[in-house]
């Protein structure tokens, strides 16, 4: 089965039809376009149920973290257990969104035209890959995500561009940029609100900004990968770096060490953490912003954070 988002952002009605041309001619073939938010986790559902071997996905990551919640919760969308990877359909994706983080963290090139080659090759060779995911487990609700999770600033600023997605306008590279240099202006540097604690986590707090990551890079700006927690990976478990200082001199000086491709942590007193963990929470004062896989999801107080090791295959 393949999911198109019509409304992906860097896709065209031309490139959607050369590719389910290419697509059609090395596998049998069924297209569904997604309709509204939810639709995907929906259609990937029933793709589950029916028995499909692979569900592709042609748009961002954020129609990709509905598939695979569609994949992983195929009855309820509870976050239950629901069998090992060889149980579920695979995944393919098909980058098609402005970032297209977890395609790229697979090795496939940003442009859905020029993945297409590596993707017929991935379908013919049948080349599959098991992947561990994170989980994110707040109040009732429970939701897996491919690659990262943000409490505080980095939330609040897709939640600004997502606001301005709402008028029309396209969530590029330079909006994120633009958007996150304004929104530092206006965001809180005086009352951290946040303290991570787990089962072999001791107890720290006074954190303002904490990225939680499956793999590596966190993001990207343009062509250039932003990497705060470069020993992450999809083999291990979940990564954490907290933010203790937001202020110009501590941003100026962590900058530099995570843009580009980095093998070495970012160094700083402010900073905290962690390293492939099994489990860990996140409790906050006061409501924060908080996103997964650049998908803003309102605000908490308590989240906990579980690494899910070879949750999935997908095809690369």
């Amino acid at each position: 089965m393949l999911l198109v988002n019509p409304k992906a952002t860097t896709t065209t009605q031309r490139t959607r039809d050369v590719l389910i041309n290419a697509l059609s001619a090395t596998m049998k073939l069924t297209i569904e376009e997604t309709g509204y938010r939810g639709h995907a986790t929906q259609l990937s559902r029933e793709a589950h149920a029916s028995g499909y071997d692979v569900v592709a996905v042609l748009g961002g990551d954020g129609t990709i973290n509905e598939v695979v919640n569609g994949l992983l919760d195929p009855v309820d969308g509870k976050g239950g257990d629901q069998g090992t990877a060889a149980d579920r359909p695979a995944l393919l994706a098909i980058p098609g969104g402005s970032a297209n983080v977890f395609a790229r963290a697979l090795g496939l090139p940003n442009s859905s035209v020029e993945a297409v080659g590596e993707i017929l090759e991935a379908i013919r060779d049948g080349r599959r890959r098991t992947v561990g995911l994170g989980q994110a487990v707040w109040g009732d609700q429970s939701r897996y995500f491919t690659f990262c999770s943000g409490l505080g600033y980095d939330a609040e600023v897709i939640r600004a561009v997502e606001g301005m997605r709402g008028t029309g306008r396209k969530a590029t590279p330079a909006r994120y940029v633009n958007t996150a240099l304004h929104h530092y202006l206006s965001t809180d540097k005086r009352r951290p609100a946040m303290t991570v604690e787990g089962p072999d986590v001791p107890r720290t707090g006074g954190i303002f900004m904490a990225v939680v990551s499956n793999t590596s890079p966190w993001t990207y700006v343009g062509p250039r990968p932003v990497s705060p927690t470069p020993w992450a990976s999809f083999e291990t478990g979940l990564d954490l770096l907290g933010l203790q200082r937001l202020g110009l001199p501590a941003m100026l000086h962590l900058m530099p060490q995570i843009i580009g491709d980095r093998e070495t942590l970012p160094t700083g007193r402010h900073l905290v953490q962690l390293h492939d963990e099994k489990e860990f929470t996140l409790s906050a004062e006061r409501p924060v912003a908080f996103q997964l896989d650049g998908d803003y999801l309102g605000e908490v107080e308590q989240i906990t954070f579980r690494s899910i090791p070879a949750a999935l295959q997908v095809l690369v």
